[in-house]
């Protein structure tokens, strides 16, 4: 039996099932009695969330204890300057809690061609660079990669988780909204 889905959510939809008056919900998308999200992504992020009907596996993919890596593409407004990136290499003092290290680096063209057009689209300023930065988190508390580039000095326009331990979201071949069952683990 499988207990374990693949879910490549767009911007705008909220991990929740039960209806909201404002976005839409996995149950627009998503039709899989007892399954649920084994941690959250924010409205306004996309990509990889995994949902399962498993309580251990559900804790092992989202509690920060069990250190399950979290990978994501951050298009953050600026350009890249090592010193800046070097403070997302540290740990870095958020306030409510201290982010470990993460691991990051430059995305080129060509590897974010594999991305899709977010709806609605970022805003851009032609006055204003921008880059894609991938980060790699051993966390993932709310709303840290946002959180973290914001403090290094990149206001973070896109957000897109791309794996989850060993779950590569492009591996999966899944459209932007698609979900499958998986007996892969992360």
């Amino acid at each position: 039996m499988n207990d374990l889905i693949v879910f490549n959510k767009p911007y705008g939809v909220i991990c929740q099932f039960s209806a909201h008056e404002k976005h839409a919900s996995l149950k627009d998308y998503i039709d899989a009695p007892g399954f649920y999200p084994a941690g959250r992504l924010d409205t306004d992020s996309e990509g990889l969330l995994l949902l399962t009907n498993n309580g251990r596996l559900q804790a092992q993919i989202a509690e920060p204890k069990f250190g399950k890596e979290k990978t994501y593409w951050a298009q953050l407004e600026g350009s890249p300057d090592e010193a800046k990136l070097n403070l997302l290499r540290q740990k870095m003092d958020l306030g409510d809690f201290t982010a470990r290290p993460a691991r990051v680096r430059v995305l080129n063209a060509a590897e974010t061609a594999a991305l899709w057009p977010r709806q609605p689209p970022i805003r851009v300023r032609k006055s204003v660079p921008d880059f894609w930065l991938e980060i790699t988190l051993g966390e993932g508390k709310n709303r840290q990669v946002r959180r973290m580039t914001a403090k290094a000095g990149y206001p973070c326009l896109r957000l897109v988780r791309v794996a989850i331990g060993r779950l590569n979201l492009f591996e999966q071949n899944l459209a932007l909204g698609q979900w499958q069952y998986s007996n892969e683990k992360p």
